[in-house]
């Protein structure tokens, strides 16, 4: 029997040309680590800028073992590597400023380091970044496999190749889903349970833009849904809660559901009322 599958396996993979392996637990504690690195260091690590050091080309070292694994080439994975590293202190840049706009907008948020390390929405916000980067250096499967991780880690879906602005923050984070080809502007804040969204799903689409813009300093609230590549929410609007939205909304709007109240007939209680359990 183990013959006969691994006679399967191994032929579909020729039949593929498709021989690329890849090490997930690795690739999930790599992730961990740079982001333990950059932002939850522990003091020692701090004091001690030869320990840092010896820590960060352990995590690259990691990320280039990731990337040989894969059947890469070494001169394509020494210049991914290299690339990647140059852009960290840009990505550590922009991740502050998304950090910051969670602790000016969130009454609950106490200082910028609860934020590091207990809020979701920063922690898939931070890992989308990392995956962006290296989408954009055109890796194939990691970046899916980051944003993927933290999908699972804190319910927030966000595909890598979305285009994301600067002070982006997701508040409580669960349910959340941002499409391959969203954009999203500056300043922008999203509940949990929105969708960014595609109206429908063909894989004749492919690299078609499927996914609505969502342009500078728009609040989108809890459960709000919003398809369409042609829908774009204009710069300073406010999305209430639970909307649902396939045409373009134009700046400084304020869409919301109109809730209705209607009494019925309040029903006689008796007196008294026994429970059998």
């Amino acid at each position: 029997m183990s013959d006969l599958i691994f006679q399967k396996i191994v032929s579909e993979r020729k039949e593929k040309n498709q021989f690329l392996t890849i090490d997930k637990k690795k690739l999930e504690c790599f992730l961990e680590e740079l982001f333990y690195i950059l932002f939850t260091p522990s003091e020692n690590l701090l004091k001690n800028k030869i320990l840092f050091q010896k820590k960060y080309d352990r995590i690259k070292n990691d990320l280039y073992l990731i990337l040989i694994n894969m059947n890469l080439s070494k001169n394509f994975s020494k210049e991914i590597l290299k690339n990647f590293l140059i852009d960290i202190p840009n990505i550590y840049d922009m991740l502050l400023i998304d950090a910051d706009a969670i602790l000016k907008s969130d009454p609950a948020a106490t200082s910028i380091y609860e934020i590091f390390f207990s809020y979701p929405g920063f922690f898939a916000t931070a890992l989308y970044r990392l995956a962006h980067q290296l989408w954009n250096q055109q890796v194939p499967i990691i970046p899916r496999l980051i944003t993927e991780y933290a999908h699972s880690k804190t319910g927030v879906d966000i595909h890598a190749s979305a285009i994301i602005g600067t002070s982006f923050s997701i508040d409580h984070g669960t349910g959340v889903v941002i499409g391959s080809s969203t954009i999203i502007g500056d300043e922008v804040k999203i509940y949990q349970g929105v969708t960014l969204g595609a109206i429908y799903v063909d894989k004749k689409l492919f690299n078609k833009k499927r996914h609505p813009t969502i342009e500078n300093k728009v609040t989108i609230y809890s459960g709000a849904t919003i398809l369409g590549g042609n829908t774009v929410i204009g710069h300073d609007s406010i999305i209430g809660g639970n909307v649902w939205i396939t045409r373009s909304v134009p700046p400084f709007s304020v869409v919301y559901q109109k809730n209705e109240i209607a009494m019925k007939n309040k029903p006689s209680i008796p007196s008294s009322i026994n429970f059998i359990i």
